[in-house]
C-alpha cells in the first residue's frame, strides 16, 4: 500500500533515526476488537504516548489497559524505497481492507480505513455533529476556544 507523500514527510520528520537515504520507521496501533481502523504514529509521537503511560501508577488499571492497547496491539514498520508499506494480513483482515484504503489525517497521527467503513462511521458522525449546529456556525470557532 502506498503512503501519501505528505504523510511520508511527516514520518521522516518524526523518526529520530531517519536520515536522507533511509526509510522512516513508524508504529501502527491496531487496537482492540472494536477499532475499525489502524492508527499510525511517528516514532516521536509514540514515545510521547509511552512517556504518558509510564508516568501513570504502575499497578493502575488505566496503565495496564493503555500498555496493552499501545504496546501489545501495535507493530513497528517502515516505509520502503518506493513509498509503500506491506500491511500484515492480520491487520488487513482486521479492518477489511481490500484493493483500496482511505488515509485520514488527525494532526498528530493518521489513520488507515477501509473506505466504505470510513464513510459510514466517521463521515456520518461528523455530518450529524455539524447538523446539530446552527447553519451559520463556522467550526473554525472551536480553534479560538480556551482550554478549560
Amino acid at each position: 500500500m502506498s503512503i501519501p507523500a505528505s504523510f511520508r514527510r511527516v514520518l521522516e520528520a518524526g523518526d529520530p533515526d531517519w536520515t536522507d537515504g533511509l526509510n522512516p520507521n513508524f508504529v501502527i496501533v491496531y487496537g482492540d476488537h472494536r477499532r475499525k481502523f489502524l492508527e499510525c504514529y511517528t516514532i516521536d509521537e509514540m514515545e510521547r504516548v509511552e512517556d504518558k503511560i509510564s508516568a501513570m501508577p504502575r499497578a493502575s488499571q488505566k496503565r495496564r489497559l493503555l500498555e496493552r492497547l499501545y504496546s501489545t496491539q501495535s507493530v513497528t514498520t517502515s516505509v520502503d524505497d518506493t513509498g509503500r508499506i506491506v500491511l500484515p494480513a492480520k491487520l488487513r483482515d482486521k479492518i477489511g481492507i481490500g484493493a483500496e484504503a482511505y488515509f485520514a489525517s488527525n494532526v498528530d497521527t493518521f489513520q488507515i480505513w477501509e473506505p466504505e467503513t470510513y464513510e459510514a462511521d466517521e463521515l456520518s458522525k461528523m455530518e450529524a455533529e455539524l447538523d446539530g449546529l446552527p447553519d451559520d456556525f463556522d467550526p473554525a470557532q472551536f480553534l479560538d476556544e480556551e482550554e478549560g
